[in-house]
């Protein structure tokens, strides 16, 4: 089974569409496994931070990262976001798998080409009970930039950074 998190609650017809991000990839429907759904459960333009404890972790960050949570992931998100996230509803697609590939092994994407009607629908109203009841950390922070930096000067390699287009303004930029 494979999912699309939608802020619209009456799609009958996932159709192809060409991705900015990805601009020589034909135009495909977009879906995750339930592995990396979790990444999703935030109104849409919501810039956050997830990033995972794995064996290529050296132990340095493992401390720096890890020490203080019983936690494996973590997801982080700026604290201007609370009152939306509070007051979102998104909706759960499910598609049948038999026609998607896996794009992205990390990231969980995996695309159609074809046109693709969802085998059924869920509303999801209460995102951060639905966050909490996974095994994750979730923390608020002002800005999201500083463990964005800290991240990718580090070992981890599990991680996504989602419209961090969103995030507030780095203010240790050019220092």
């Amino acid at each position: 089974m494979l999912y699309h998190i939608s802020e619209e609650s009456n799609i009958e017809v996932f159709v192809p569409r060409k991705a900015e991000a990805w601009p020589d990839l034909p135009p495909v429907v977009w879906a995750m496994n339930d592995k990396h759904l979790i990444n999703y459960l935030f109104p849409r333009e919501c810039p956050r931070i997830i990033f995972s404890n794995s064996p290529e972790v050296c132990e340095a960050d493992r401390e720096r990262f890890f020490l203080q949570t019983a936690a494996n992931t973590i997801i982080a998100v700026e604290s201007g976001w609370l009152e939306r996230i509070k007051q979102a509803q998104i909706y759960k697609y499910y598609f049948a798998d038999d026609s998607f590939e896996l794009m992205d092994e990390i990231a969980g994407y995996y695309v159609s080409t074809e046109t693709v009607r969802p085998l059924r629908i869920e509303p999801i109203k209460n995102l951060i009970s639905q966050l909490l009841s996974y095994d994750i950390e979730l923390r608020f922070t002002p800005n999201l930039h500083p463990l964005k930096n800290a991240i990718l000067s580090s070992t981890i390699t599990d991680y996504s950074m989602i419209r961090m287009r969103n995030a507030c303004p780095d203010t240790n930029k050019g220092d």
